[in-house]
């Protein structure tokens, strides 16, 4: 196995902008990548499994749920520290961020903000431990893009509720404790239900044959009458903008994230570059190469700034979801194409798993996707700034 040499490009000395705790919770989440991810992920995604064994390593950096209180299990540590750790998770690998991600974004916030204590107490401490683990239930078969129109749904049967559908790409799924599901009453409002595995006609079947994210457990969700207590519905807020607030916190860490995958993918063709002798000097010194390299560190900069920027906006309470949108779209993107160049600078050993890059650019085809796609967010902002929808 090949040492972890990363160094982490900082142009314009952002590191300037961070307080000493943003560095120090970065750098152990940094250490922790080189230390217990970046010598197993290739191996686990060529198998196409999750390493379950890391999950103590997540939690032990505060990966789970970094800005829930500390009452709770939590850190209590604020957005930019949040992004900080999604950058160094997502720079071992995509899958395993997501991991984190769904944990704290899409299970721990909903229970914090949308529940009451009692869901508190019981839920957010195991969660922050890894004890327990969580997914998201909101996209199904028929409805992506389309939540509103989704349905999975469930009826008041008095003493308990009885839930019936499907969800599909659930990350976790396989190996959740729980899961938060959103699904429709009788009258077609949008609610929260904490569903616990075991719960009988709760089946979460794993979806297999995928070429992304190969070292993260997708799975489906299948509700056949299962009788939910009513006391694990989410109390505090309802209607399609509950999940979308979820989305919002895990779309921001998607757009730190990101910048993880594209500085993994620029310092190891940086590297490369320096080292591989073609007609008798290192092709560092030909002209497209640098034309590759000095466009890659262009725009990672620019994206630090853009995630920095949203960072102090969300500690403020003052970060607009077509701004998130924005950010998650433009950096995604931005990644995928890094790798891509990246990619091209390796030649042929661009596509071995002795390199990250390949396994980079096949995860980022799915980030590029998942929590709203890149036509969808790109709609967003163009509706923000119009005021006119393009939706319907």
């Amino acid at each position: 196995m090949k040492p972890d040499l990363f160094q982490a490009p900082d142009y314009y000395d952002l590191d300037e902008l961070l307080t000493d705790e943003h560095k120090l919770v970065r750098n152990v989440a940094r250490e922790w990548v080189k230390r217990e991810v970046s010598p197993i992920i290739e191996d686990y995604s060529q198998r196409a499994e999750f390493p379950k064994q890391i999950i103590k390593g997540l939690a032990n950096i505060g990966a789970f749920g970094p800005y829930i209180p500390e009452e709770y299990g939590g850190a209590g540590l604020d957005q930019i520290s949040y992004g900080l750790v999604m950058q160094e998770i997502e720079r071992g690998d995509s899958g395993v961020r997501s991991t984190a991600s769904v944990q704290s974004s899409l299970v721990m916030y909903p229970i914090w903000k949308y529940g009451n204590e009692a869901q508190r107490l019981k839920y957010l401490p195991k969660l922050a431990t890894g004890e327990l683990m969580g997914c998201f239930g909101l996209t199904e078969p028929n409805y992506g893009s389309d939540p509103a129109s989704m349905i999975t749904h469930f009826k008041d049967m008095g003493s308990y509720y009885l839930l019936n559908g499907a969800k599909m790409w659930i990350s976790n799924a396989p190996f959740a404790d729980i899961a938060i599901v959103w699904a429709k009453d009788e009258t077609g409002r949008i609610h929260g239900l904490i569903v616990e595995r075991g719960m009988p006609g709760f089946t979460t079947p794993e979806t297999h044959h995928k070429w992304s994210l190969r070292a993260s457990a997708t799975g489906e969700l299948i509700f056949d009458n299962v009788k939910v207590p009513k006391e694990n519905r989410l109390p505090n807020k309802s209607g399609l903008s509950a999940p979308l607030g979820c989305l919002d916190s895990a779309r921001y860490g998607i757009a730190w994230g990101a910048i993880g995958a594209a500085m993994d993918c620029y310092d190891t063709a940086l590297r490369y570059a320096k080292e591989r002798i073609q007609f008798d000097k290192p092709i560092a010194g030909m002209q497209l190469q640098q034309k590759k390299l000095a466009e890659m560190i262009t725009e990672i900069t620019k994206a630090q700034l853009l995630t920095w920027r949203l960072g102090v906006l969300r500690n403020q309470g003052r970060a607009t979801t077509a701004q998130i949108s924005m950010a998650k779209r433009n950096n995604v993107d931005m990644a995928i194409h890094i790798a891509r160049e990246a990619r091209q600078i390796l030649g042929g050993m661009g596509i071995s798993g002795e390199y990250s890059i390949m396994r980079h650019m096949m995860n980022l085809e799915s980030v590029i996707t998942y929590e709203g796609t890149h036509d969808i967010h790109l709609l967003i902002t163009g509706m923000d700034v119009t005021g006119i929808s393009a939706f319907k």
